[in-house]
C-alpha cells in the first residue's frame, strides 16, 4: 500500500509540474497535490512509513 501511495505522489508532482509549464488543469492538479501532501504527512506522523 505504501508503494501505491508513493506512486500517486510522484504522478501528482509530475502532473503539477506539467500544469505549471503548460498552464492546464492547474486548480485540479494543485488540489490533488495538496491532498497527497496531507496524506504523506499523516503517514509520517502515524509511523506507518515502510521505506
Amino acid at each position: 500500500m505504501a508503494r501505491l501511495l508513493w506512486l500517486v505522489i510522484v504522478v501528482l508532482i509530475a502532473l503539477w509540474v506539467i500544469g505549471l509549464v503548460a498552464k492546464i488543469g492547474g486548480g485540479f492538479i494543485h488540489l490533488l497535490l495538496i491532498i497527497a501532501g496531507i496524506i504523506f504527512v499523516l503517514q509520517l506522523l502515524t509511523g506507518r512509513r515502510s521505506v
